[in-house]
């Protein structure tokens, strides 16, 4: 089974090994503050799954993406964007409810494995790929490995400093590239400058200002959102070249619901890195979006993690 928990939802699937879904279901993670509650509801509703879909025997193993998510523990720690703070042993608690192998894994990392298993990164070696959304994440293949570092922490991107003493993160710094290129990031832009300026902006209007509602109005060719998204994409071009000059990868696959926002911001991404990067890399790094979908990227890539575990279950 593999298993993506997000701030917004939470979704549980039966995936065979050639990757294909065989059924899957969710619920709204937020409506389980309380990480006993979360457990049970999610155990519960994957054996109901399970049953339901050839039964428990049929069953291997569990992977799990979470954010800050720690694969070395299989623990969840200090995660800014859910609702359970400090340190978590989710996949022991998991392991204990459901008896099999519980392999748990940060969001960016099994983003990764799901695009190295399934997706654009499928066939290279040296890769990163970057998880443009609520945060702000990353991983990097190198020769054929997910690099995962001496605790488990590597490829945080999102809380390296872009803007000395610049906005407060999530995490509780400063001037993170997270809190620039991500989505309230993002949104902050788009308010910092309706406030700076009397211009017309169709923006204004919005009930809601969301990097999807941003890019509508870029569509429309409003200047000011479209101006919105070349500050972003210049912020992100300095962060990823900077990146891309220590780990020097084949490609940047970009993924996440924010990477969808097209020319207006790739444009002003490409230009920026190549303004960036250590000249020997320029014009041999390709920036390329994912095609495969954001739902199902983090369960294939879940369920990739799964089959990496030794097998382990108190029922067979």
């Amino acid at each position: 089974m593999g298993i993506d928990i997000s701030n917004e939802r939470t979704t549980y699937a039966i995936v065979d090994i050639r990757g294909n879904i065989i059924a899957e279901d969710e619920f709204v993670t937020m409506d389980y503050p309380n990480i006993n509650d979360f457990v049970t509801k999610l155990s519960e509703s994957m054996v109901e799954l399970m049953e339901a879909n050839g039964g428990f025997m049929s069953i291997r193993s569990v992977g799990v993406s979470s954010p800050s998510a720690n694969s070395l523990t299989g623990c969840i720690v200090n995660a800014p964007n859910l609702p359970w703070k400090g340190v978590i042993p989710l996949a022991a608690m998991m392991r204990d409810r459901l008896g099999m192998a519980v392999a748990l894994g940060n969001d960016a990392h099994v983003s990764a494995l799901g695009e190295f298993s399934y997706g654009m990164a499928h066939g290279m070696q040296n890769f990163v790929v970057i998880s443009l959304g609520v945060g702000l994440g990353s991983s990097f293949f190198s020769h054929g490995f997910g690099h995962k570092g001496f605790r488990g922490f590597s490829g945080e991107v999102g809380h390296t400093c872009l803007v000395d003493h610049g906005r407060r993160c999530g995490c509780g710094k400063e001037g993170c590239l997270e809190a620039y290129c991500a989505a309230k990031g993002i949104v902050a832009t788009a308010e910092e400058m309706m406030a700076a300026s009397d211009a017309p902006s169709l923006m204004r209007q919005l009930e809601k200002l969301s990097p999807r509602t941003i890019v509508e109005c870029c569509d429309k060719g409003d200047e000011m959102a479209i101006e919105v998204f070349k500050r972003t994409g210049y912020l992100l071009g300095i962060g990823l070249a900077n990146y891309a000059s220590i780990v020097d990868p084949q490609a940047i696959i970009l993924t996440g619901g924010i990477s969808h926002a097209g020319k207006w911001l790739l444009e002003p991404l490409r230009q920026s890195f190549d303004e960036h990067v250590f000249q020997n890399m320029r014009d041999n790094i390709r920036i390329i979006v994912s095609r495969l979908n954001d739902h199902e990227r983090e369960v294939l890539g879940a369920s990739a993690l799964a089959w990496e575990v030794q097998e382990y279950s108190l029922f067979k």
